[in-house]
């Protein structure tokens, strides 16, 4: 039976009496996708100067596809530290997140952001010493957090000048709620009871950043700190919704209910109703991957990833050829077609790769040299 037939009966019963989340058949991918579009379409207003677009509670578009984001990695991560050793969970980690976003630096440094110099100077004299040079946009990112944004004083008649991915910022958030679903899952009274100690971190989560003025107040109004904790709660949230995955089942009883429950919450606060509001959030997003259907290739190969990392490059380099003239619509078409293209090489030659090797398994199987096939007795 293939993935795609076995979807089958779970998005009839996802209506109703509803079903338990299905790991090996599920459209968690295309949700995934769809927040990746959802950035680069929140970040066009940006590029094109056309504004900030809309904020509905007060978060940008893009800010809600990252805390779906985050809610998503928190149940699959969750699931991966329960099943595996430290050491290997953390090679996975690595291995799915580092290589891509590596790539991606390299790539600006040496074939997007000398082109834009090309075409601002007509030559590459004093590409590599002008700041930010691109060594120091090597040395300043190289570590997830996110220190510079301009290589060699590129991108400076678009616009949105001076930065050329300001996407990746999240990336160094969520490696740390890695670290620390890690580290509180390798105590084993804790490990062993993950229906208590993922609800408590949970509401201890929502409740710090509820006083986050009061902690910053502490800290120094640390700009890490409160990013952390801001989308710390939605991380958390995917852990609870994990814990319970054997006790949830998803219908659209419960996708209404919980979308009644998030409205409710984030009408109590602004500050802290998205992340409180989280967990219902979070089934939603699960509701819908098992009650949409996703095309074949998109539950086989996952260029969410890519599509996030590369889309605000491509709409910068769009901005570059004057596409924002064009109008916001087609400026937004133009960068979700123009980023695929990325996505897709990120995926097949850097992601998917490393996340083979990681696992132990032959990063191109079809590469594979395979043994003659002989006649029964007959000396290989």
């Amino acid at each position: 039976m293939t993935l795609t037939a076995s979807l089958v009966p779970s998005r009839r019963q996802a209506i109703w009496p509803g079903v338990p989340f299905n790991p090996r058949a599920n459209s968690l991918n295309l949700m995934r996708l769809i927040l990746a579009a959802l950035v680069i379409v929140c970040h066009a207003w940006y590029l094109a100067g056309a504004g900030e677009g809309p904020h509905p509670a007060g978060e940008n578009l893009g800010g809600w596809a990252v805390i779906g984001f985050f809610i998503v990695s928190g149940y699959l991560i969750t699931g991966s530290r329960m099943a595996k050793g430290f050491g290997q969970y953390l090679t996975n980690r690595i291995a799915r997140l580092y290589p891509g976003f590596a790539v991606n630096l390299l790539v600006t440094v040496g074939l997007f952001a000398p082109l834009a110099y090309v075409l601002a100077h007509h030559t590459l004299d004093g590409y590599f010493h002008t700041p930010t040079t691109p060594l120091a946009y090597l040395a300043n990112n190289f570590t997830l957090r996110i220190g510079t944004y301009d290589v060699a004083g590129t991108l400076a008649g678009v616009p949105y000048p001076g930065a050329w991915n300001g996407s990746l910022w999240t990336l160094y958030y969520e490696f740390l709620c890695y670290l620390a679903v890690g580290v509180v899952f390798s105590l084993a009274w804790l490990r062993r009871r993950p229906r208590v100690v993922a609800p408590v971190l949970f509401l201890g989560s929502v409740l710090v950043y509820s006083q986050v003025d009061r902690v910053m107040a502490l800290a120094q109004d640390n700009f890490d700190l409160r990013f952390f904790l801001k989308l710390l709660p939605s991380f958390l949230a995917g852990a609870v919704l994990w814990a319970f995955r054997d006790r949830l089942v998803y219908n659209l009883v419960g996708a209404v209910l919980s979308a009644g429950a998030s409205a409710g919450l984030i009408a109590v606060s602004t500050r802290w109703g998205i992340q409180a509001a989280s967990p219902f959030l979070g089934y939603i997003i699960l509701w819908l991957a098992m009650a949409v259907p996703a095309p074949r290739l998109i539950l086989r190969e996952d260029i969410s990833y890519g599509v996030y990392i590369y889309g605000w490059i491509t709409e910068q380099l769009l901005a570059l050829a004057g596409a924002y003239r064009l109008g916001l619509v087609p400026y937004m078409i133009l960068a979700l077609i123009g980023t695929v293209p990325f996505a897709v090489a990120s995926w097949l030659l850097v992601e998917k790769p490393a996340m083979r090797r990681a696992r132990g398994q032959t990063a191109y199987p079809w590469l594979r040299r395979r043994r003659p096939i002989t006649a029964p007795g007959a000396v290989p």
